[in-house]
Order: structure tokens, then sequence, then C-alpha cells
């Protein structure tokens, strides 16, 4: 294999998934920071008391609301429990953070379709409640005790500015905080800085889905995955998937290409699904994990991650295959050959105006000094 050729082909791959998910990233993004704008940090500690179903529910959709970068997820699920959280109810709102915000969501269905949107989804609250259960099992108070004591040790992760800053406007109706001077404002600030927490994962995400697309053989995942053993498949897939998202560094958003090219190289539907859930237990994030909560704790949220996840992402699969809603052909949209004047081109284009007229007023109204803060 010619080095310069290969690499220009893993390197154009890239970018036509780059330009494939532009515009649902800027939507997503963009979504995103509107919520934020409107939704007050400071009142999620007193809604989080406790592990009950409610406080479940409300973790989930303050969760959904925030931004997807799994370090700020992690750093603000910190922060939340400094404060006197539940310390399950804020693990609850880390994985809502990260599975069920809306950028995640528009990007696997134009890359992938509306079926694993909805498995993701679906799975995203069934691994909340999977994960409830095992730390109502194995949690005792005094791990719960060790952990708050570490987390008040206050050591730094990654993102913790970010987590901490809280620009909501909470005066008003809904519609008048969006559209206020300060709303508008809110929402310049949470666009521009919850893309800047995540532009390394989409990049490295990009690079590391068009190398693997470009010179991986449609066999060796073919072999990998045991296509040719449909039942071993199916329990194989979601077990090995987020072993391959440990190992591949990839937090948030980025990991949906990823997910494609091993969605078309034969990792079966549940293993889909368990690979995007593993964002939470990639090797960085584990050792934050460490330094927040201590090895004992970390090692129960891993294992309890990793158990939840699986069990979800298989239960997802029966259902799904009950329903008949499991895609039958592997064509995820990863690239297309080449760049024309289509309605990607034609959505792109328009929110990419969206997007620099976001980053006028992000610049316009102090926003670097805030930039600054977010590590």
């Amino acid at each position: 294999m010619d080095i310069v050729p290969a690499l220009g082909h893993a390197l154009w791959m890239a970018f036509a998934m780059f330009w494939e998910i532009l515009w649902p990233l800027i939507l997503g993004f963009g979504l995103s920071a509107v919520v934020q704008a409107v939704v007050s940090k400071s009142e999620m500690t007193k809604l989080l008391p406790d592990d009950s179903p409610k406080s479940l529910a409300i973790a989930c959709a303050l969760g959904a609301a925030s931004s997807s970068c799994s370090y700020a997820a992690v750093a603000l699920a910190r922060s939340i429990f400094r404060k006197g959280a539940n310390f399950t109810a804020t693990m609850a709102f880390q994985l809502a953070s990260t599975n069920l915000v809306a950028e995640l969501t528009i990007i696997i269905i134009v890359l992938m379709g509306w079926q694993f949107a909805a498995a993701e989804f679906l799975g995203g609250l069934l691994m909340v409640v999977l994960m409830a259960v095992l730390f109502r099992m194995v949690l005792r108070h005094k791990l719960v005790a060790e952990a708050r004591a570490q987390a008040e040790r206050g050591f730094k992760g990654k993102m913790e500015g970010h987590a901490e800053m809280d620009m909501s406007v909470t005066r008003g109706s809904l519609l008048q905080r969006i559209s206020s001077e300060d709303g508008l404002t809110a929402t310049s600030h949470y666009f521009v800085m919850d893309l800047a927490a995540v532009w390394k994962d989409i990049a490295g995400g990009l690079l590391i889905a068009g190398a693997l697309a470009a010179w991986v053989p449609a066999d060796f995942w073919q072999k990998f995955f045991l296509v040719s053993h449909p039942v071993a498949a199916k329990i194989w897939g979601p077990i090995v998937g987020p072993i391959v998202a440990v190992f591949s560094f990839v937090c948030s958003v980025g990991n949906v290409p990823l997910a494609a090219v091993l969605w078309n190289g034969g990792i079966s539907f549940g293993g889909v699904i368990a690979f995007i859930y593993a964002d939470l237990i990639v090797l960085p994030i584990i050792d934050i994990y460490r330094k927040y909560y201590g090895w004992k704790v970390a090692g129960l949220i891993v294992a309890g991650f990793y158990v939840a996840m699986v069990v979800a992402a298989l239960l997802v699969e029966l259902f799904f295959n009950f329903l008949g809603l499991i895609p039958s052909q592997r064509s995820a949209q990863i690239v297309e050959m080449s760049i024309s004047f289509n309605y990607t081109t034609v959505l792109n284009i328009i929110f990419l105006a969206i997007a620099a007229l976001l980053l006028v007023r992000f610049f316009r109204t102090g926003g670097p000094k805030m930039l600054a803060h977010m590590e």
C-alpha cells in the first residue's frame, strides 16, 4: 500500500464524513445551546435528592438539556454531587447528558437512520434504570461517603470551568428568555463553548473512522464481529462494542462516524448501540473517575455502566428485532463520492451562516474571556 495515496484516501473519507454531518452538528449544538440558556444549573442539586424514579426522570431531563461533551458532563456531575445531590441521580444525569442530547440524535439519524436513533434513545433510558438497580444492589453508604470525601478534595479533571459556568436566563416566559438580548448572548456562548469542548473528539472520531473505512478490509470486520454466526454475533456485538470504544479514546458525538463504519463492517444492531453508549468509559474518563471518586467507586462506575450498556443494547436489539425495525441493509451514510450542490450543501451553507452569526455575537459579548476559563 502506497503511503501517500492511502493517507489521502483516509483524509478524504474523514472530510466527506465531516461534510455529511456539518449541518446536523450545528443544528444539534444550536438546540442544546438554546436549552442551556434557559435551564439553570444552580437548581439541579435541589432536584436530585435521592434515587427515586422521580429524581432519575428529572436527572434524565436535565442531562438531555445539557452539553453533550463527555468531559463536561463528568465534571458537572461531580460538582452536583459535591453540592449534595444523590450519587446515583448524578450518574443518571451523566448518562443522559451524553446519550439523550439533541445533537447526538440528529447525527445518528443523518448517518445511520431513525431506527438507530430511536434504539439509542430508548436504550439510554433503559440503561439509566439498569444502572440505578445495580447501584441500589451494590453501592453501600460507606462507598458513597468515601466518594464524597474524595470529591471534596477538588482534584481537577477536564472542562471544570465549562461545567461550572451558568449563564442561563431565568426571568420572563420561555419565549421572552430565548429572544431577549441576554438569552441570545447566552445561546451564542454555550454554542461556541460546547463546540470548543468537543471539537477534538469530533476531529479524532472522523480521522479514525476515515482510516478504518479506507484501510480495514470488510472481511476483517466480518470475522471480528462473527457475521457468519448470526446468533453469536447478536451476543458478541454488545459485549465487544464498548471495548472497541474504550480503546478508541473518542468521546461524545465523535464516535457516531465510527459506529457507522462498524455497522457497515458487520457489527450487530445492539453492538452499534452499545458502542455509542461507551463514551463515558473511555480510558481518559476512567482516569478522571479515579481522581474524582477514588479507585473503588471508579471501578464500580465503570463496571456498572458496562453491564448496563451491554444488557440495554441486547434488550433493545431483541425488541427492535421483534418489531421488525432492524435495517436489513448495511448502508450507513458514511461518505459521498464527491461534493456536489445538493440538499446537504444547501443545508450546510444555511447552518454555517447561522453559526457565523452566533460566533459574531460570541466575540462581541466577551466570549473569548469566558472561553479562556473552560479548562
